[in-house]
């Protein structure tokens, strides 16, 4: 598949409704893509994709993929084309406080949407994550590199499903001859993303702007690399036009400590904020880095924006959302017709259950 045939295709995207989802849809939309959306809008928000929404070729499913129906996914555009699995609780607050569901969603929400890919004969693009390095004792993390993940800590619900998630992937790519693809994707940031899911790059600018201590964890000397969200949705769409399975690693391979971040984050928003030290969480990462060797080999990617820029545009945009900016008004579901907008259940409350 090349880039041009996504002109028409119709790309189904779960989790949709994230800040990566929503940015991915409207990248697609740019390229002439049908785009159906698919999210249960426990993470994420409808207000995400008010821009896409107001484009015809554009719907929008709030649904749990793990329940998804197949005339519900296909709707007025048909036959799936490309599928993009991002559903998922990427956030350690959202997976802490939601176990089971992040568990669910990454075993039974990946079954569910390999099935609907095999039923269309689609081309399923799996967006996996480094975690399933966990603590890795080789660095930078080459995809050969099995991982050292701990399966019973607090971090396990959102490792274990990435890595069932792999698994499943190339069991049906093996058993079903499905066409698929993984990107195993390292820390992304950017516009949208959640001020209070405990990810550390929104996390230090909203301390930053608001005069607040930057909390640094543990010594602040482990490291991770911050690939900016344009960038990512990049790789994501060349994998979905490639042939290649992967896994193929998607981030920044610039690796930097969190005191080094802090100290950035301070510089973007010319904040006098003081730097403090807090607990570090069990079974934190030391390092995290990507080599990203294969995904430059077989499709042509690699990171165009410096963490300097990306820190810029995303302080921006967390200063406005401080400050009460309004977002694009109304849900997207008030703006178009109903064909464009299907509830096949209520939002998931914000725990298990």
């Amino acid at each position: 598949m090349t880039p041009g045939a996504l002109t028409d295709a119709h790309v189904l995207v779960t989790g949709g409704a994230g800040f990566l989802g929503s940015t991915l849809c409207e990248s697609l939309l740019a390229s002439g893509a049908r785009v159906t959306c698919v999210d249960d809008e426990s993470t994420g928000s409808a207000a995400n994709v008010v821009a896409a929404a107001r484009i015809p070729r554009f719907r929008l499913v709030i649904a749990d993929v793990s329940d998804l129906d197949a005339a519900d996914a296909r709707g007025g555009h048909g036959r799936i084309d490309v599928l993009i699995h991002l559903a998922a609780t990427a956030s350690p607050v959202h997976y802490l406080r939601m176990p089971v569901h992040t568990l669910r969603s990454g075993s039974a929400g990946t079954m569910r949407a390999l099935e609907l890919a095999a039923e269309d004969d689609a081309r399923f693009v799996l967006a996996s994550t480094s975690e399933v390095y966990g603590d890795a004792e080789v660095t930078p993390q080459p995809e050969e590199y099995w991982g050292n993940v701990n399966p019973i800590g607090p971090r396990a619900v959102y490792d274990e499903s990435k890595r069932f998630s792999e698994a499943a992937t190339f069991a049906f790519r093996r058993s079903r001859d499905l066409d698929v693809g993984v990107v195993r994707i390292f820390n992304t940031y950017g516009p949208r993303m959640a001020l209070d899911d405990g990810r550390v790059v929104t996390t230090f600018l909203a301390q930053a702007w608001r005069g607040e201590p930057l909390t640094v964890q543990g010594d602040g000397s482990q490291t991770r690399s911050f690939c900016y969200v344009d960038d990512t949705v990049r790789a994501l769409v060349a994998m979905a036009t490639a042939d290649e399975p992967g896994p193929v690693n998607v981030g920044n391979p610039h690796e930097i400590t969190m005191l080094e971040l802090a100290e950035q984050v301070l510089k973007a928003t010319g904040s006098h904020s003081e730097v403090v030290h807090v607990d570090l969480p069990q079974d934190d990462p030391a390092r995290r880095c990507p080599d990203i060797t294969r995904a430059m080999e077989t499709l042509g990617w690699k990171p165009e924006v410096d963490l300097e820029d990306g820190l810029a545009r995303t302080a921006a945009w967390v200063r406005d959302q401080i400050n009460g900016a309004a977002p694009p008004t109304g849900p997207p579901h008030r703006q178009r017709s109903s064909d464009q907008v299907v509830r096949t259940s209520p939002p998931r409350p914000p725990q298990d259950g």
